[in-house]
């Protein structure tokens, strides 16, 4: 399917114009895999993108904001290392409009966990985009920024197996960020989702999946990565170890519920968390730094990370974004 076949069809699919019976055919025809194509991935994505209601932010604010985000679905367990990693980048001087939901395959999704350490969800779009003027960072809760997805998520949700929406969340926030550190849960993903963010706009971005098919950067194996810079898409792979990370197992990042998540969040801003789960976190930071342009490479990504726990940097953000959406 080109391009603009593939957009004509999600047009017709946001726009209600099918029935269910339809809906689900050509869902089907959506399944997951290695046929996906670029062409279909970037379509679909800017046909929900341009669906969802936006946040009212500056177009300068706009071209500063990055999003940090997984697909999920990997199955790992691990604790929310992506929404971590974004308060962490936020307090390293980022501006973050993080986009996410409640957990699907997980027993905490983003959203959970930002409810859990005090992040108000229920602020309305306009706060929502305050926050982020405010505090430097902000979540945006896709259930309130994706209207359309009510009747097209009955429908999905009566297909086995995985379908291109499994992919879609992270292309679409609802910011229309051009900066993005995206994972995902199959390598073979990783360069075509950033080649569909090159063609829809964005500027900067590394897309990683792991080894182990995990929507992060590993600290256990290597990771598979493509990196979107100056207009060019060039793959390459992660070694932690390179950079002084010391191999651990995937149990060592396995979290819980969104309590137990919070709590290791504030160890590891505390310096009190064990070293795999303080050290996943700061390599995916530093390669969020390098997206943004705030890190050379990842030792310096890796540098600037550390020193914004150990300065309590990331607490102070933290206590700042729970007080200002609080306050709103």
């Amino acid at each position: 399917m080109t391009y603009n076949e593939a957009k004509k069809q999600f047009t017709s699919l946001f726009n209600h114009e099918m029935n269910d019976e339809t809906m689900r055919e050509f869902l089907l025809s959506m399944q997951l895999d290695e046929h996906t194509s670029v062409e279909s991935i970037a379509a679909a994505a800017d046909v929900m993108r341009s669906n969802a209601i936006r946040l009212p932010i500056s177009e300068e604010l706009r071209l500063k904001a990055l999003d940090v985000v997984g697909t999920g679905g990997d199955k790992i367990g691990s604790f929310n290392i992506s929404s971590t990693v974004a308060i962490l980048v936020a307090s390293c001087g980022s501006i973050v409009a993080k986009h996410g939901s409640r957990s699907v395959t997980s027993k905490s999704g983003s959203a959970d966990m930002f409810e859990e350490l005090g992040v108000r969800l229920d602020l309305s779009i306009q706060n929502s985009a305050r926050l982020l003027e405010e505090s430097g960072f902000t979540f945006m809760f896709a259930q309130n920024h994706h209207p359309a997805m009510k009747f097209i998520m009955p429908v999905r949700k009566t297909i086995p197996g995985k379908t291109i929406f499994n992919i879609l969340g992270p292309l679409t926030n609802p910011a229309g960020v051009q900066k993005s550190l995206l994972g995902v849960f199959d390598k073979a993903f990783v360069p075509k989702m950033a080649e569909a963010l090159k063609i829809n706009g964005s500027t900067s971005t590394i897309v990683v999946s792991s080894k182990e098919c995990m929507d992060e950067i590993s600290i256990s194996d290597i990771t598979y990565a493509s990196q979107l810079r100056e207009g060019i898409v060039h793959e390459f792979e992660i070694d932690p170890q390179e950079y002084g990370i010391k191999k651990a197992p995937l149990k060592a990042i396995i979290g819980g519920n969104a309590k137990e998540n919070a709590k290791i969040l504030y160890n590891i801003f505390d310096c009190t968390s064990t070293d795999a789960q303080r050290d996943v976190v700061l390599i995916n930071t530093a390669c969020a730094l390098i997206v943004d342009g705030m890190a050379r490479d990842i030792q310096d990504g890796l540098e600037i990370a550390r020193e914004a726990i150990k300065t309590s940097k990331a607490k102070e953000k933290l206590k700042k974004i729970v007080e200002i959406s609080n306050k709103l």
